[in-house]
């Protein structure tokens, strides 16, 4: 009888991704709710560094895969190495971040073993004790409730954002470090990698910001922008915007949040000009705190937001700047 929720880790060139983090919360809720066992699986190659990240985090299991063939990603390898391991585990679940890494392979391996994926969830209720997983459609107008069928495992990625990493329980005694028997045939790897795109040399992942100030149309011009980087860079903090500005090329596209660019969770959010549209909203909606600043009262903003300013940001942001910065000096 299937039991127990495996997390699948991601990591890129030695750092393990943020929304592991993620994914381990919602598999310690799961597991809370429906029982069982819960076991991490991390695979690559040369991985005693980032097994030492999950030695205080809570789970049951951390389960190493390391094969020469797993050192750089490719959907066969992951394929073929997870495969046995589900088979023989039989998981409940299968729990993933829902990023490009997951949606490329995690069709493929729940294909292989015959299940579907319910992908890009952004929660999840319990119902009569089984789970209904919820996801966005049409860009997030409506929500839409997806429950299981069939036998497990259930695959299921969870949208960035969606849980707080942050709130990782911890665990004095750790989980048990378990190394896992890899067999790979280099023949069965047909994807071979080459140099890692990106789409800008000075292109930013917003999704390892801490702090972000966004721009929207209330910015007016590309000629006011300086405005908001000096209060980001006041805060220490990244610059990201609304589609308009990105389509209007004020800002580069790696800088756009929301439907069609990043998809964001920092510590604090600051909307400057930002009229609330619900393309953008789904990209920064797991953000911890939100501070709106626009002169619109009724700017669907001001719905999510946690703090709003109603007024002009032409006079707000320099009075805020110059606050921040008599209290850095005090300090």
């Amino acid at each position: 009888m299937a039991q127990g929720i495996l997390v699948i880790a991601e990591h890129l060139e030695g750092r393990l991704n943020p929304t592991t983090w993620e994914a381990l919360r919602a598999g310690q809720l799961l597991t809370d709710a429906l029982g069982g066992p819960l076991w991490v699986a991390l695979l690559g190659n040369d991985l005693s560094a980032l097994t030492a990240a999950f030695s205080d985090k809570r789970c049951d299991e951390l389960l190493v895969l390391q094969h020469e063939l797993l050192a750089t990603y490719t959907p066969e390898g992951t394929t073929l190495a997870l495969r046995p391991l589900i088979e023989a585990r039989q998981p409940q679940m299968v729990i993933m971040s829902h990023t490009y890494q997951v949606r490329d392979f995690a069709p493929k391996l729940a294909a292989s073993l015959g299940r579907g994926f319910i992908s890009d969830c952004i929660g999840y209720r319990l119902e009569d004790g089984r789970p209904v997983f919820i996801r966005q459609i049409f860009q997030g107008k409506m929500n839409a409730d997806v429950r299981v069928q069939g036998d497990p495992p259930y695959f299921v990625s969870f949208q960035a954002g969606a849980f707080r990493g942050d709130e990782v329980e911890s665990s004095d005694a750790g989980p048990t470090i378990t190394s896992v028997d890899v067999s790979l045939d280099p023949s069965a790897i047909r994807t071979h990698p080459m140099e890692r795109f990106r789409e800008a040399k000075q292109a930013v992942d917003l999704t390892q910001a801490d702090i972000i100030v966004a721009i929207g149309r209330g910015i007016k011009s590309a000629d006011n922008i300086p405005l908001a980087e000096e209060l980001a860079e006041v805060l220490g903090a990244e610059l990201g915007a609304s589609r308009p500005i990105c389509d209007n090329e004020w800002l580069p596209m790696d800088r756009q949040i929301g439907s069609s660019g990043q998809t964001v969770s920092p510590k604090l959010y600051i909307a400057l000009g930002i009229s609330g549209a619900i393309q953008h909203v789904v990209g920064m909606k797991g953000s911890r705190t939100v501070v709106a600043i626009n002169k619109d009262p009724e700017a669907p903003i001001f719905d999510i937001a946690d703090y709003g300013i109603v007024g002009d940001l032409f006079e707000v942001v320099p009075a805020l700047i110059k606050k921040l910065r008599e209290v850095k000096e005090e300090r």
